[in-house]
């Protein structure tokens, strides 16, 4: 059944295992359960390639989770001067909204308040550059039915998007669209699962080591025990962690820090809160309304030397300048007391040199160890198909590899309308919160579900039910309670929201074991 080749639970994980134990034939291994890693799977298999992708976390543990939630048209690159990566961002973006993940890419009004202490040259170069944007979706091909066109809007339009937004002095405001993830730890899934829908081994909490050209050594990290895997390619897809693998690398990490809120502190708002930085040139901080009724408030960029850490956290500094910078477009100003939860990722940036890391180039590069490891590092998540394809076509011609064209530009991820795994609609009217994270595949959660009470949700006031916990551990791999709360679902960026659905997933955890 096609739904089920796309399910990932323990009982494929141990079959999988076993079957590597017993000398499977493998074609390429990716390192790194991310959206690099899992794009590389999927092209791989979709190649008709026998991949094996291996996490030693979880799937999404590391930055993949810890993004804006964007999938960025290139419009700052292009303000820079940098065209290649703005067009390429605008056409995968063009993809993702309109091939590949349609269910879980959609466009998110970006909104610039005219306030009074903006300068007239500062509105014009926000405009020109929005205008820019436009002739971007154009080149990529994206209908402005998918991404509306910019425009200029009233004052009580901009008040009527933004409720909180400061109203003495206001001159209307600036409106532009770009890609927004319903979650980007969901889109890590659906990609490692549509792998696994055409033949990929997924195997998290496995973890590699002796890593060569073409062999690696693969260790269950919950038994502890290991097996030497023969492959025709091995790919290093670590991120931030790349140098674990090749110690050659050279990477120069930057922080990106996000708060959360409660969307009812920025009065529940339909639009990205857009905020220019004070002193800068095309860096703003965003006020976004999210899923499960919140807001995150980001992005910082600071550098971030010294040991990775397998979870970043934000510093104090990056929380008051989040804070004074969206403050100053707010006609009350928000506090510390205001923030539920917070986060912090870091960029695997490729070290150039001197200079400050938000001016690093966001390109990537596909290296060759001296002991023939592939790694590509750099790079950012709207790329991560065309990250993808080029390491896998330069693997296909380095090591001779049988392999079909690239498929993955046309290709519906899991719960995408044109997914063969798609579903008829149940009779009973869904939740849009589910559809938002399943997109067509929402049917199934319910369908597939053997739990009481199905569609009650994990707690009051969290639009999660309880089908979703059981799917997550039944169809999308989630081994542990904090795979279930804090990847599947994001309820654990909120400790207090966390706190009140472990043991509802403890439930479900116990129940697979």
């Amino acid at each position: 059944m096609i739904l089920e080749t796309a399910a990932l639970n323990a009982a494929r994980r141990t079959r999988d295992l076993t079957a590597l134990a017993d000398g499977a034939g493998v074609d390429v291994v990716v390192i790194g359960g991310g959206i690099t890693g899992a794009g590389i799977a999927l092209d791989a298999a979709t190649r008709g390639l026998r991949v094996v992708l291996a996490e030693k976390h979880d799937l999404a543990f590391g930055t993949s989770r810890w993004s804006s939630k964007l999938v960025h048209g290139g419009l700052r690159y292009l303000a820079t001067g940098n065209v290649g990566i703005a067009r390429r961002s605008a056409i995968e973006r063009g993809i993702l909204m309109t091939r590949n993940a349609p269910h879980l890419v959609r466009a998110m009004p970006q909104l610039v308040p005219l306030l009074g202490a903006m300068r007239r040259r500062d509105r014009a170069l926000v405009r020109a550059g929005f205008l820019a944007g436009d002739a971007l979706r154009r080149l990529a091909g994206t209908p402005a039915t998918v991404l509306p066109r910019s425009q200029r809007i009233s004052p009580e339009a901009t008040v009527g998007l933004a409720p909180t937004v400061r109203r003495d002095g206001l001159d209307g405001g600036l409106l532009a669209y770009d890609g927004q993830l319903i979650d980007d730890a969901r889109l890590v899934t659906a990609v490692a699962r549509t792998a696994a829908q055409h033949g990929a081994t997924i195997l998290n909490y496995v973890a590699a080591s002796r890593a060569t050209g073409d062999s690696v050594r693969l260790t269950d990290q919950l038994t502890g025990e290991s097996v030497d895997v023969a492959a025709r390619a091995v790919i290093n897809a670590t991120g931030v962690w790349a140098a674990d693998i090749d110690p050659a690398l050279r990477l120069r990490p930057s922080r990106g820090t996000h708060l959360v809120f409660d969307a009812a502190a920025f009065g529940n708002p339909t639009a990205a809160l857009t905020v220019p930085i004070p002193g800068e040139l095309n860096r703003f901080v965003f006020a976004m309304p999210e899923q499960l009724g919140r807001v995150y408030l980001g992005l910082t960029d600071e550098e971030a030397p010294g040991p990775i850490p397998d979870v970043p956290q934000p510093s104090s500094a990056e929380v008051s300048f989040l804070l004074d910078t969206v403050n100053t477009a707010l006609g009350t100003a928000l506090g510390a007391g205001d923030v539920i939860g917070c986060y912090a990722g870091l960029r695997p940036l490729i070290d150039a040199g001197a200079g400050h890391t938000a001016d690093v180039s966001r390109n990537h590069a596909v290296v060759e160890s001296g002991t023939g490891v592939l790694s590509v590092i750099g790079g950012k998540l709207t790329e991560y198909r065309h990250m993808a394809q080029d390491v896998l076509d330069r693997a296909v011609r380095l090591r001779a590899l049988s392999a079909a064209p690239c498929r993955t530009r046309d290709l519906p991820l899991v719960g995408a309308p044109d997914n063969p795994g798609a579903q008829a609609p149940l009779s009973v009217e869904l939740p849009e919160s589910l559809v938002l994270r399943y997109g067509a595949e929402a049917a199934n959660v319910l369908a597939a579900a053997t739990c009481r009470r199905p569609a009650d949700p994990v707690a009051d006031g969290i639009d999660v039910i309880r089908a979703e916990f059981e799917y997550a551990v039944s169809h999308e791999g989630a081994l542990t309670v904090e795979d279930i709360v804090d990847r599947r679902t994001r309820i654990g960026l909120v400790a207090a929201d966390r706190e009140r659905v472990v043991a509802v997933a403890q439930e479900f955890v116990a129940a697979a074991d």
